[in-house]
């Protein structure tokens, strides 16, 4: 039977994915090394990493982990990597979403099939439901207009979060990405019109249209932590469409600060 190789970026992702495989190939783009052994590649030499990969015995592949796009060098290209060039310049220089859609389609030409963590691991995907707690009123109307707006946000390729307090929209997650959103909630705490109102709902789903099968967004304990530092009342996600890592850990954490964590 062909193994899965497991493209891993930074973070906590690919250690959770690679624990519950047999045997997985672990692969990382040089730069972006996950917390892990691994073997490095770099994307000027594309067409080479397929060889190996096949080398590898490996017929599917997971993307799991945060990447960044790498710079590339001109003179660093194969031969037969450079007759892809015109694409991956084209995507490099696309959205996000663009971007991504073409590296699956690049590995799929290749003949890897490509797997999503909810295919993998699918009890890290929740179903709709109230983990912790239970958001008012007020929360869910915040979390209504949230998930709106990053709807709304989607068809630019923007990221895949938002801030509402109080029906206003006080942050979008950008290319800095999460926790940089919630950093600049935590320093403009004050911008909510009532200090003693709704403190507000940090919002996460992927983008309309996302291929899932990469780039699925995730939360976990961490996030609990700045979105306490933050003082918002909880964590809003699409149910079913966004990755909670350390789920025990997440939820005991949210207990304790009074955070509610939700998939809506």
């Amino acid at each position: 039977m062909s193994r899965t190789a497991i493209i891993a970026g930074q973070g906590a992702l690919a250690p959770v994915i690679a624990e519950r495989l047999d045997n997985p190939v672990i692969a990382s783009l040089e730069g972006f090394a996950p917390p892990m052994p691994h073997h490095s590649f770099r994307l000027e030499r594309l067409v080479p990493f397929f060889d190996w990969l096949t080398e590898q015995d490996v017929g599917q592949v997971t993307f799991a982990g945060a990447v960044r796009r790498p710079r590339l060098d001109p003179e660093a290209f194969d031969p037969r990597t450079a007759s892809l060039v015109p694409r991956i310049l084209t995507a490099m220089q696309s959205g996000d979403d663009a971007a991504l859609r073409e590296v699956i389609a690049l590995f799929e030409e290749a003949g890897f099939s490509v797997a999503g963590t909810a295919e993998i691991c699918p009890d890290l995907v929740p179903e709709a439901g109230f983990l912790v707690g239970e958001p008012t009123a007020s929360d869910i109307a915040d979390a209504d207009r949230a998930a709106r707006i990053v709807e709304g946000l989607g068809a630019l390729d923007l990221g895949q979060g938002a801030v509402v307090a109080q029906g206003l929209c006080i942050a979008v997650e950008t290319l800095p990405g999460t926790e940089a959103m919630l950093d600049f909630v935590a320093a403009h705490r004050d911008m909510r019109p009532r200090p003693n109102g709704p403190r507000g709902v940090f919002w996460k789903a992927p983008k309309p249209g996302q291929d899932l099968r990469v780039d699925m967004p995730a939360i976990g304990p961490e996030t609990v932590d700045q979105v306490v530092r933050a003082g918002l009342a909880g964590i809003a996600w699409q149910a079913s469409g966004v990755i909670l890592l350390g789920r025990e850990e997440t939820m005991e954490r949210a207990r304790a600060a009074g955070v509610f964590l939700w998939a809506r």
